[in-house]
């Protein structure tokens, strides 16, 4: 059958397409056939989005690697999981991978970015295999194949990381108006064990899961690290509405590299929050070892409330982030950005309101 889509990446217009359906789609989705796997010698689908036999000719593949954040943002040192993956997936087929120059040729150049207001790259070129949350128009569940996915991170590319990365669980079962994870991952479940993400040449382990405690699994899996050896980090924050006595003892026997994260986005989580705090500072958790990032909207009356509320415990971290999701056209205005990098950053939040720092500012309170 031939292809007349001329936006596939995959395939070019009128030639022969694999799809009896008549559109391949996403053509990691569609595994070889058992006569084409072994015309090329292959015992079983790679998980590739094409043939490897027929695209290289049997040569090993050259192959570029593009962390959009990394060019853009000069002070990002997180790796990106999904890169670490494809490169040992390729370096274990014998390829020789690097990080994208477009000054070279490759045969294969894989793109991830992951805000969408990290700017695309305009010397990417057009047949290049993107991916991630930031590329507005390939679908947000998009997901690698499940050999590249099943690979041990290759953390060489990211010489400068000295921790492991990873998720205990996907999903989660919340939908809040600013969140892609439902929509990117689906709900709450199981997805790795800590022992296969940790390394051997480091004891700190930074987990990315978004709602970890709404799994029973994940409860388990934290539960499990005590007494490991392993530090840990939860970056994405624990939702404290499910703190209670039995968790509170969990977090409290565990190792955390710095900080137990939680997050106060909304008025309606500030006596959870307050709840989760003073439960850990009763299991002798000190209020220092405490973060809570704050969502600001462009209500500031209610985040600065938020604010007020929290900043009673007088060496907890607050870490105001203005919001910002361009998918939905929503970007922040200049007051916002105020309350986030000079009100809460610049640490006036603790010695003055957002009001009596306004009228000090001579700025609208908003």
């Amino acid at each position: 059958m031939k292809c007349a889509d001329d936006t596939c990446p995959y395939w070019e217009k009128d030639k022969d397409c694999p799809s009896a359906d008549g559109c391949a789609g996403y053509i990691d989705k569609i595994p070889c056939t058992q006569e084409e796997m072994e015309r090329n010698g292959c015992t079983e689908w790679c998980g590739l989005p094409f043939c490897k036999s027929d695209f290289s000719g049997g040569r090993r593949l050259n192959i570029g690697l593009h962390d959009a954040e990394r060019d853009h943002l000069k002070h990002k040192s997180f790796p990106n999981y999904a890169i670490m993956k494809i490169s040992a997936w390729h370096k274990s087929q014998g390829d020789t991978v690097e990080w994208w120059n477009p000054l070279y040729k490759y045969d294969l150049v894989y793109s991830s970015k992951v805000f969408d207001f990290t700017p695309v790259d305009p010397y990417l070129p057009e047949d290049a295999v993107r991916g991630g949350t930031g590329y507005r128009d390939i679908p947000m569940d998009q997901e690698l194949p499940e050999k590249i996915d099943n690979m041990f991170p290759d953390y060489s590319i990211y010489p400068e990381c000295d921790y492991a990365i990873g998720y205990l669980t996907r999903g989660c079962p919340n939908h809040c108006r600013w969140c892609v994870v439902p929509k990117k991952e689906g709900g709450i479940r199981p997805y790795r064990a800590w022992e296969n993400l940790v390394r051997t040449d480091t004891n700190k382990l930074m987990l990315m899961d978004n709602n970890i405690l709404s799994c029973q699994y994940g409860i388990e899996q934290l539960e499990s690290l005590i007494g490991s050896g392993y530090s840990i980090d939860l970056n994405q924050g624990i939702d404290a509405r499910l703190v209670d006595e039995r968790i509170a003892e969990i977090i409290s026997q565990l190792k955390w590299i710095r900080f137990i994260r939680f997050s106060c986005d909304q008025r309606a989580q500030i006596e959870p929050v307050r709840r989760a705090v003073e439960l850990l500072m009763r299991h002798g958790v000190k209020p220092y070892r405490i973060f809570i990032y704050l969502l600001v909207t462009s209500d500031l009356k209610d985040a600065s409330e938020r604010v007020e509320a929290l900043k009673r415990y007088k060496a907890i971290n607050l870490y105001a982030q203005a919001e910002r999701n361009e998918r939905l056209g929503i970007l922040p205005n200049k007051l916002q950005l105020e309350f986030q990098q000079r009100y809460v950053y610049g640490g006036s939040y603790r010695k003055e309101t957002w009001e009596e720092y306004c009228k000090r500012k001579k700025l609208a309170a908003g």
